[in-house]
């Protein structure tokens, strides 16, 4: 229920934009409105807290396996455009809540510059991978490689971070890191490549390359590409799914 609660307590605190009126009337059958306490009776009580659940499992499905028109990168590898829309980007009737639910299940905030159609400044493309080359779920008592190829489309650097499936924050591990970059000292391959290691034992030799995993912990990527280049908006540059490896 106390998921329910705070959503209460946000609704009577926090300006309401017009965009969102529809949201609160929809709210308004399960008691929860402005200038009304909140006191739903045991039965209601036990109808929200199992909706909840159900709420959570229908935005998972949502986010982590996306149906939308457009979400792959590229044919033939399973890196989703994490942020397929602008958020302030009425389109219609402010509709494409789909798209817009499963972006604000992961992430809390979003911008233009985080979704850009050309190239330009102070902008960031985010990929989204949620399985591996074979179509199974990230999971953190394996180990991946992701062999990021040469010369990738950004004109500033990239990234790859790895977050917590249920948390949707960034992957706690023993070794306090969730991310490496090209700013970073990695191991280049001989053809400019680089191999990015994910799993919960330290690969030989590629230490600096290493993203610790957690067994028992499921996991998703994002690949973050800073001031993306022409080969990002034509999918020429071709970004491989995660290869599991042991």
């Amino acid at each position: 229920l106390a998921y329910w609660e705070r959503l209460a307590a946000i609704i009577e605190r926090e300006p309401l934009a017009e965009r969102d009126h529809f949201f609160l009337e929809m709210l308004k059958p399960l008691g929860i409105a402005r200038g009304r306490p909140f006191e739903p009776d045991a039965r209601q009580s036990g109808l929200l807290e199992e909706g909840a659940l159900v709420g959570e499992a229908m935005a998972k499905a949502n986010t982590y396996d996306r149906r939308f028109p457009n979400v792959k990168y590229r044919a033939g590898a399973d890196w989703d455009h994490a942020l397929n829309l602008d958020a302030d980007d009425p389109a219609e009737y402010w509709d494409r809540l789909d798209e817009r639910a499963s972006w604000f299940y992961e992430a809390y905030s979003a911008a233009a510059d985080m979704s850009p159609n050309k190239p330009g400044t102070a902008s960031s493309a985010y990929l989204g991978a949620y399985r591996d080359s074979a179509g199974d779920w990230l999971d953190g008592a394996c180990t991946y490689r992701l062999r990021v190829p040469a010369n990738p489309p950004a004109d500033l650097f990239w990234s790859l971070t790895l977050y917590d499936l249920d948390t949707r924050s960034l992957l706690l591990n023993d070794q306090k890191i969730a991310d490496r970059s090209s700013r970073m000292d990695l191991k280049v391959n001989d053809d400019g490549s680089v191999d990015l290691w994910c799993g919960p034992q330290r690969p030989q030799g590629f230490d600096r390359n290493w993203i610790p995993t957690v067994p028992g912990r499921g996991w998703f990527a994002y690949f973050r590409l800073y001031e993306p280049t022409a080969r990002y908006f034509d999918a020429s540059w071709p970004l491989p799914d995660f290869q599991r490896t042991g």
